[in-house]
C-alpha cells in the first residue's frame, strides 16, 4: 500500500496548491509520500521544495496510472466532479480532500483539511511553513507577486500601475522569459522565482494575487494586501477578511496607495501554526 498525495498545478493557474503540498509534506517528514502533480514541469523541481518523490501525471484521470486501489490518497484540486470524487472515495483506503470552499460538505467516505470546516473527520486549519514564522528584519518596504502565473500577460496590460507602484517585483515560475525581462525594467528591483522565500520573510507590505503567499506573508509578520484577480477563487475572501486582511478587485493604484497611506491604523491578525496540527491529522488516520 502506498501513499499519494495529488496536488493540481499548471501555467494557467498558478502554484499556490503545490506550495501548501509542499507545507504538509515536509511536515509529515517520515511518511513514505508521492507527490503527482498535474504538471510535469513542477515535478521535476519539487526536490528545491523539500519533496523526495513527485510525478507529473498531466491530468487528474491518471491518478489511477499510478495508483492501485487501495491506496491512500490526499486531494487536492477541484478538477474532480461529484462522480469522479466518489469513484476516488471508493478506489482509496484512505482519501483526504483539501477544500477551501466554505460552502462545502463532508462525504462520510472521506476525511478532510479545511479552514473554515468543523466536525468529525475535519481538521480545521490551513498550512503555512514553519520557515516563515521565524520573523526577520523588514528591509523591504512594498514588494509585488501577482503569482506564479499570467499566462494572459495582464500586467502588461496595466502598465502604468505596475511604474506607479513603486514596488519590488516577485517573478513568477510561470512567467514567459521575454516576458520576465519587459516586467524586470518596470520595477526598480526583481526578485527571481528562487527568491521567494527571502522576499516574504523581508517584506513590510506585500502586494499579492496569491493567497497561500498572504498566509506566509501573515505568518512572517508582514502586512499583505490581497489583490483578487478574476480567474482566481473567491473562497479565500472569508478567511482574510477575518484576518484583518484588505481586499482589491482589481489593478488600481488609487485604492492601493489609500491602503498604504493607512496601513498603520489596519488591525492584522496573528495567524497560528497548523503544521503540528495538520501532520497529526494526517497520521492518525493514515495506515502507516
Amino acid at each position: 500500500m502506498k501513499i499519494f498525495y495529488y496536488v493540481h498545478t499548471g501555467h494557467r493557474i498558478g502554484l499556490d496548491r503545490f506550495r501548501r503540498a509542499a507545507t504538509i509534506i515536509r511536515a509529515l517528514d517520515d511518511v513514505d509520500i508521492t507527490l503527482l502533480c498535474s504538471d510535469f514541469r513542477i515535478a521535476q523541481v519539487a526536490r528545491d521544495f523539500g519533496i523526495s518523490k513527485s510525478v507529473g501525471i498531466d491530468v487528474v484521470r491518471n491518478i489511477a496510472q499510478i495508483a492501485h486501489h487501495g491506496d491512500q490518497l490526499i486531494f487536492d484540486s477541484e478538477e474532480a466532479n461529484p462522480i469522479m470524487l466518489e469513484d476516488m472515495r471508493q478506489y482509496f483506503s484512505t482519501f483526504i480532500r483539501v477544500s477551501d470552499d466554505p460552502n462545502d460538505t463532508k462525504s462520510p467516505d472521506e476525511l478532510m483539511i479545511s479552514p473554515y470546516l468543523e466536525g468529525e473527520g475535519i481538521c480545521k486549519a490551513y498550512a503555512v511553513g514553519e520557515e516563515f514564522f521565524h520573523h526577520e528584519p523588514k528591509k523591504i518596504e512594498i514588494s509585488f507577486f501577482f503569482g506564479d502565473d499570467d499566462y494572459e500577460k495582464d500586467l502588461e496590460k496595466n502598465l502604468a500601475f505596475i511604474e506607479g507602484l513603486n514596488a519590488e517585483l516577485q517573478l513568477g515560475f510561470y512567467y514567459f522569459l521575454d516576458y520576465e525581462d519587459l516586467l524586470k525594467k518596470k520595477f526598480r528591483k526583481y526578485h527571481e522565482f528562487e527568491g521567494y522565500e527571502a522576499m516574504i520573510k523581508k517584506t513590510d507590505i506585500l502586494i499579492t494575487a496569491s493567497p497561500q503567499a498572504v498566509l506566509e506573508s501573515l505568518a512572517s509578520g508582514g502586512r499583505p494586501i490581497y489583490l483578487q484577480r478574476a480567474d482566481y477563487t473567491r473562497n479565500f475572501n472569508e478567511l482574510f477578511e477575518s484576518f484583518g486582511v484588505p481586499i482589491v478587485e482589481s489593478l488600481d493604484l488609487s485604492q492601493i496607495a489609500s491602503i498604504i497611506n493607512t496601513i498603520d491604523s489596519k488591525n492584522y491578525y496573528k495567524i497560528e501554526h497548523h503544521g503540528k496540527k495538520i501532520s497529526k491529522f494526517i497520521k492518525e488516520n493514515l495506515i502507516l
